[in-house]
């Protein structure tokens, strides 16, 4: 992918190595003490992000208890943040993301007519707060609907290669696009509307089928990114949709629950199949429209 002439985002908050956690890599370069309203409103966001809820309401807990202390602002600390990351992983990052604002700060409005409103995206490495909890390294990238912010642990990339077999800077760039699509159906007003649903769900099985709804159209919006970043910025080279067909393979519930347990559950699936996430980004791909991911249209959203 010919991402290096992209623009930076200025959208980067950069917390690596505020926290606990080991070093970047970038190949190639039970609620006790919680109130009602925060289990509900955690759970809510678990059903959303597809983060296991366990997780959240640890994070929550352990803030509650005066684990994480309310942060004093600190200019210096600001400033840094803020300051453009010069590594390889975080320059890819940020590139990445910028060429996410310019194309959908383009598309959006004229696809849809909403305006798109960026999401800041931090960078972080091992663990640190957001607007939903704790994140963690082993959470993989999520974003939050509470602070409108991506939360990206940069050693995943190391991850995908190393416990997924998936290389290449397009299949990272999949990975950080999908999340962002999840800021988009934010801002189409689509995560509301699904949280209302799953409040309504009659069972857990009900409340996984509509996470995968939303989570085969983030793939399908990073699709919709992919194909119309490249129209204008001619960004993609031979092989890159390989790689992100081999990241949507590598990521599909029915292959990590064989993986884990050896065999598949599908009324447990919250993300989709490898088929189904593949077949979505290629819905977006080829069409570069978002009505083409309205994933709610069909009868079981694959």
């Amino acid at each position: 992918m010919r991402w290096d002439d992209f623009r930076s985002s200025d959208n980067i908050e950069d917390r690596r190595g505020e926290g606990g956690g080991g070093g970047i890599g970038f190949p190639g370069g039970g609620a006790g003490g919680l109130g009602i309203g925060t289990i509900v409103v955690i759970l809510i966001v678990s059903w959303v992000t597809g983060i296991n809820p366990a997780i959240l309401l640890g994070g929550a807990q352990q803030f509650n208890r005066g684990g994480q202390q309310q942060e004093q602002a600190n200019p210096q600390t600001e400033s840094r943040r803020r300051t453009a990351p010069t590594d390889d992983s975080g320059r890819f990052a940020s590139k990445i993301l910028g060429n996410l604002e310019d194309v959908w700060s383009q598309i959006l409005p004229n696809q849809t007519g909403k305006p798109y409103t960026p999401t800041t995206m931090v960078l972080y490495t091992g663990g640190t707060r957001s607007g939903c909890g704790s994140a963690r390294a082993a959470m993989g990238p999520f974003y939050c609907p509470l602070d409108k912010k991506v939360y990206l642990d940069t050693s995943f990339f190391k991850e995908m290669s190393t416990k997924f077999g998936v290389k290449g800077d397009f299949a990272y760039a999949y990975v950080i696009a999908h999340e962002v699509g999840h800021h988009v159906q934010d801002v189409l007003g689509i995560l509301g509307k699904v949280q209302a649903r799953q409040q309504q769900a009659s069972s857990q099985g009900q409340s996984n089928s509509l996470s995968v709804r939303i989570e085969l159209m983030a793939d399908c919006l990073a699709g919709v990114w992919a194909k119309n970043s490249n129209d204008k910025y001619n960004s993609l080279e031979q092989g890159d949709i390989e790689e992100a067909m081999n990241a949507a393979s590598a990521i599909g519930d029915d292959k990590l629950q064989k993986q884990s347990q050896g065999y598949a559950v599908p009324d447990s699936f919250t993300h989709g199949s490898s088929e189904q996430r593949q077949r979505w980004f290629m819905n977006g791909y080829k069409s570069g429209q978002t009505k083409a991911c309205d994933t709610f249209r069909t009868a079981s959203g694959g």
